[in-house]
């Protein structure tokens, strides 16, 4: 039932913060109301469709009517080095005659069928959102048929949007792999160090920056879930020796059950930054050490670290004395809010300030240990607060997602996207450089002291008029001499008018 694994979700052993509340407040959960309109882009549908979406090779169905799936095609600009049919994606397209005539299961079934013929995928993911799950659209009988109708994994998701925020989402999603893929196929080539990484998303082709190293050290990937991942990869994710979370608020519950139900122990990392980088391929060498794999691979991975480390850092000597000094302040939560902000004091940047809204409390213990002063953390800051932080000239530049950008630059500051829908990856030693370029270029670019000056007109002592009053003139024409009190009039009305107002007149 739905409502039993929600209640699962929210006693997570594996969360240091439920570890501190008693019996009652477990139960309750960490769930807060959702407020009307807050949904949009943040529900439990759309977490699940993050996490399982990367999966290359699939098709995903979207059971609800059009606006659920809106445009698929790089929403979140994570990428794929193989199929691009994870990108399309698939939708019933449920009208209001389906819904009032109960339509739907069949709708849904003739849709598996319409994808099983013309694409032939591993599997088909097929997600229930708020409208079917609330009409009673029963999604897992219809999978379970069509399954055995057409030979092919067809995995329910059961995470309609109304059931919580996009986090429970991501947790959602990876009950449906533990109970429909996970441990579903048994790859012939099982080494001693094969790896699963959980909470790689490839945004941008971040995932590329990091596989290498681990190629160098004779380390499989056995699967990334989901970045660049492949359905069979999933389904053998069981057989992996040790696996790294990335993001333990999203997929820590999947993480601890692969521990408890195959044995596979797991730890939290992060490629942001050089330190935690090398952290990384430290710790993941030790566990496959610690379970059997060559002990030489301690050596290998330690000189592995020293050669990357010193071209990293001799690519950006280049941008320190453009840095140092400067001030950022980060607008980011979960693994980002620490990760990134080690990286950017590697180079000397002061951190002013980093949100924590969705960290653990382990993430902002580590936050604490960085910064040395819990003041600059802050839970939540309104729009108004950071655009008064900027204007005052606290901050000389902003690093967040796209949501916060014009924040940025209505108050004329520079503005770095680090989150989905970033251009570049920042993952990783190469990354890293990537990064420091990235707010160097920000940060120096010409166009931010332009804007800062005063228009020409309102400067000092200038007696110019606006180009609009000049515009004014123009239109009036003729009747300049003829009425002066025309003219008068009109100037009053073209000082506080915009472009739309001066064509009409």
């Amino acid at each position: 039932m739905l409502k039993d694994k929600i209640a699962d979700m929210f006693n997570e052993p594996g969360c240091e913060k439920n570890q501190a509340k008693d019996a009652k407040a477990r139960k309750k959960g960490c769930s807060k109301p959702l407020t009307p309109g807050a949904a949009a882009g943040g529900c439990a549908f759309d977490g699940a469709k993050i996490v399982l979406q990367p999966v290359t090779d699939a098709a995903h169905l979207i059971h609800a009517p059009l606006a659920c799936e809106g445009n698929s095609w790089d929403n979140r600009g994570a990428g794929s080095s193989g199929s691009d049919l994870w990108r399309r994606s698939f939708t019933t397209d449920l009208t209001e005659l389906d819904i009032v005539m109960g339509q739907g299961e069949r709708k849904l079934y003739k849709a598996v069928r319409e994808i099983a013929q013309a694409f032939n995928p591993p599997a088909i993911f097929v997600y229930s959102t708020c409208v079917t799950a609330l009409i009673g659209d029963d999604i897992e009988a219809v999978c379970k048929a069509a399954s055995a109708k057409y030979g092919l994994p067809v995995v329910p998701v059961n995470a309609p949007g109304f059931v919580g925020s996009k986090n429970l989402g991501n947790k959602l999603a990876g009950e449906a792999l533990l109970d429909h893929v996970i441990g579903t196929h048994e790859p012939d080539d099982v080494g001693p160090t094969d790896i699963n990484i959980l909470g790689e998303f490839n945004l941008s082709g971040e995932f590329w920056a990091v596989k290498p190293l681990f190629e160098a050290l004779g380390i499989r990937i056995r699967a990334s879930i989901p970045g660049d991942a492949r359905y069979l990869d999933v389904a053998g994710a069981h057989t992996a020796r040790v696996t790294m979370m990335e993001c333990s608020t999203a997929l820590i519950t999947l993480a601890r059950k692969m521990e408890e139900r195959w044995g596979i122990p797991f730890f939290e990392g992060s490629f942001y930054g050089i330190s935690d980088t090398s952290d990384a391929l430290r710790q993941t060498a030790r566990l496959l050490v610690s379970r059997g794999a060559d002990p030489s691979l301690l050596n290998r991975t330690e000189a592995l670290i020293a050669q990357e480390e010193a071209i990293a850092w001799a690519r950006m000597e280049a941008y320190r004395p453009r840095l140092q000094g400067k001030r950022v302040l980060l607008n980011t939560g979960g693994v980002k809010s620490w990760s990134v902000v080690a990286a950017l004091q590697e180079i000397g940047i002061e951190i002013v300030g980093t949100s924590v809204k969705k960290s653990t409390d382990e993430d902002k213990e580590r936050i604490k240990q960085l910064l040395k002063d819990e003041h600059h953390m802050f839970e939540s800051m309104a729009p108004r607060d950071l655009y008064a932080m900027l204007a005052a000239n606290k901050a000389d530049i902003m690093l967040s997602g796209g949501r916060t950008q014009f924040i940025a630059l209505k108050a004329k500051m520079p503005w770095l996207d680090i989150n989905q829908e970033r251009h570049f990856p920042y993952a990783g030693y190469d990354g890293m450089v990537e990064l420091v370029k990235r707010i160097a270029l920000a940060i120096e670019n010409p166009v931010w002291e332009t804007v800062r000056e005063d228009a020409p007109w309102d400067r000092e002592g200038n007696l110019t008029e606006s180009p609009l009053l000049q515009a004014g003139k123009g239109v009036i024409g003729s009747r300049e001499e003829a009425d002066p009190h025309f003219l008068a009039h009109h100037r009053k009305k073209f000082a506080g008018a915009g472009a739309d107002d001066m064509a009409e007149c």
